[in-house]
């Protein structure tokens, strides 16, 4: 017999009489639909005024208009790539700034060190 014993031993559960009480399961596929509204369409959105729909893993645009739509996409894609390229020489300016500023930094405290050298041994020859 242990010393601290298992006092916790759950009892095994009592298994279902019934696996479930609806009979939808029983219905063929077009009657589940319409009971359970599974009929879902094809899902739609509305951004800034636009209605666009989700066809063959793509979005779609409801109007119809898709040369104003690939017009505005191409001058977007130009600005999004031209706000790119600044974002990375921006970047670039900033790491060559921080190098310059650690250099800068380094330089400075080898100078006060040097200068507090050079204040000690101006003490000692006094």
């Amino acid at each position: 017999m242990p010393l601290f014993g298992n006092s916790f031993s759950p009892k095994k559960t009592p298994p279902r009489k019934w696996a479930s009480l609806s009979n939808l399961h029983l219905l063929d596929r077009s009657t589940r639909e319409i009971e359970l509204g599974l009929e879902y369409g094809t899902p739609t959105m509305n951004l800034a005024g636009q209605s666009l729909k989700f066809e063959n893993g793509q979005w779609v645009s409801e109007s119809g208009s898709f040369l104003g739509d690939r017009r505005e996409l191409q001058r977007l894609r130009r600005r999004n790539q031209q706000l790119e390229e600044e974002n990375n020489l921006l970047r670039l300016k900033v790491d060559i700034l921080l190098d310059m500023l650690s250099e800068t930094t380094a330089e400075s405290h080898l100078m006060e060190k040097e200068l507090e050298e050079l204040k000690q041994h101006s003490r000692r020859k006094k």
